[in-house]
């Protein structure tokens, strides 16, 4: 019980980089390696594929590196689930929302929910900011990233 009950929530990380350049340069970078990696392994006997693969896995680092210094990281941690419940029921849904199915308010959860899931202490207000200023695409991510840790399981019923 002692290891169960010292388990570390689960954490979710929002990258936030504003450098377009940087973001493709990752990727091309990560598509390089794994196709110098892959034919390092269908000829294991071409020392030349290898070092390729080698100097390829060596630049997709170092662009990740670059990446992770030009990038802000936002996490978000796992509420235990009473905490959870009572801030679903501290934002109930509209009548008319909860005739559309909602079971919490989509207009005042999400900024509550950033903010209660923030490791980095973001305020609510900070979060209805965010929300408010930030393109569609990146709110949602933001709205996901914190919604999306509430979800994850990480035990399983295996088999017996």
């Amino acid at each position: 019980m002692d290891r169960l009950r010292r388990r570390a929530r689960p954490q979710n990380k929002l990258r936030v980089c504003d450098d377009d350049q940087l973001r493709e340069q990752v990727a091309d970078a990560e598509r390089d390696a794994q196709r110098a990696r892959f034919i390092a392994e269908a000829t294991p006997d071409d020392e030349l594929a290898a070092q390729r693969a080698a100097d390829a896995q060596a630049a997709f680092e170092t662009a990740s590196a670059a990446l992770d210094d030009a990038s802000d990281f936002l996490t978000f941690l796992a509420l235990p689930r009473p905490v959870l419940e009572e801030l679903i029921a501290a934002h109930p849904p509209t009548e008319k929302q909860e005739e559309e199915g909602a079971v919490f308010n989509p207009d005042t959860f999400p900024a509550a929910l950033i903010s209660a899931a923030s490791f980095d202490g973001m305020s609510q207000d900070e979060a209805t900011e965010l929300l408010a200023t930030w393109s569609a695409p990146d709110a949602n991510l933001l709205w996901e990233a914190a919604w999306q840790v509430q979800q994850e399981s990480r035990v399983d019923l295996g088999k017996g």
